[in-house]
């Protein structure tokens, strides 16, 4: 697993859930429904990103894995 992209996830999670619980933030809570939106977007979007990092942190390369089926020169 590549160690940067987990750190990564690791600090986008946390920086989101930071946000999250924090009193100050780009649409406040007293506007109701969407300061509650912009607190759902951020949240949905860094699980979306931490997501993207650990599966991409999860995929092995090998040699023989950049020539595609077909690809052979014969």
């Amino acid at each position: 697993m590549n160690k940067r992209k987990v750190v990564g996830a690791v600090l986008l999670g946390a920086a989101a859930l930071v946000y999250g619980v924090s009193p100050v933030d780009l649409i406040p809570e007293l506007l109701g429904p969407l300061g509650i939106a912009d607190d759902a977007v951020i949240l949905s979007g860094a699980a979306l990103g931490v997501w993207r990092l650990l599966a991409s942190a999860r995929k092995k390369k090998h040699p023989g894995d950049a020539a595609g089926p077909g690809d052979a020169a014969g």
